[in-house]
């Protein structure tokens, strides 16, 4: 489904992303490990064309997003949960999400959606009439997913879900994930919970200063003593 050759990417004389190529599989849950810094981050930037790769080539569903700028590369069906959640704090819940379906005409399709949302994420239809901004933090990354959920995308790009948020409110945002996953949508998930995120994954790619240095199944990895004693405690 996606394909990432030799991706090299800059900000300005920083040379953030080295030589990346990987590979993601429909129906997949591939996740990105690595210290703060290592380049996971900028990978999910350069997919979503937020920052545009210098060389090299992404390939989503055999045609290369290289030249698609990034407001298009939404309706080619990849939807971005960014850093920090992002939520319009001062629209409400329903708001956000209907803006998650700017790009969509199917009225009937929308409105079914909606109803999903609300059976995956009931606190956000006991919340659709708050702004967003007094949700709470865990509520706010819900909500960021499902605000991305209804561009129906085919690839979701998840960056750092579990950031800030109580471990009660992390296991919850995974069940989420998997659940996510399991009615079709393919995801490429950065976290720092090692952990969380391999036990969730079928695959995963481990980063450091712009490099991958080791890829696998999350199972190989998790028993891996290199991975164990950098990023899983």
């Amino acid at each position: 489904m996606l394909k990432l050759n030799n991706v090299n990417l800059y900000y300005g004389v920083i040379h953030a992303l080295k030589d990346i190529s990987l590979e993601v599989e429909e129906g997949e849950i591939v996740t990105l490990i690595g210290a703060n810094g290592a380049g996971k981050t900028s990978i999910l930037r350069a997919i979503s064309g937020l920052n545009p790769c210098r060389s090299g080539e992404v390939i989503f569903k055999g045609k290369s997003l290289n030249k698609v700028p990034a407001y298009k590369i939404v309706s080619r069906g990849i939807s971005h949960v960014l850093e920090g959640r992002r939520v319009f704090s001062n629209l409400t819940v329903f708001e956000n999400l209907q803006l998650g379906a700017y790009i969509r005409k199917d009225k009937a399709g929308i409105k079914k959606d909606y109803e999903t949302i609300f059976e995956v994420f009931p606190i956000l239809k006991e919340r659709k009439e708050q702004p967003a901004g007094t949700l709470s933090g865990g509520e706010q990354q819900m909500l960021a997913i499902a605000r991305a959920l209804m561009v129906k995308p085919q690839l979701l790009l998840m960056d750092e879900p579990s950031m800030g948020l109580a471990p009660i409110i992390v296991q919850q945002i995974f069940n989420i994930i998997k659940e996510i996953n399991e009615k079709g949508t393919t995801i490429l998930l950065v976290e720092q919970n090692a952990n969380m995120a391999l036990s969730i994954a079928s695959k995963a790619y481990v980063l450091e200063t712009g490099r991958i240095v080791l890829k696998g199944s999350a199972g190989e990895l998790l028993v891996n003593e290199s991975v164990k004693s950098a990023y899983l405690g």
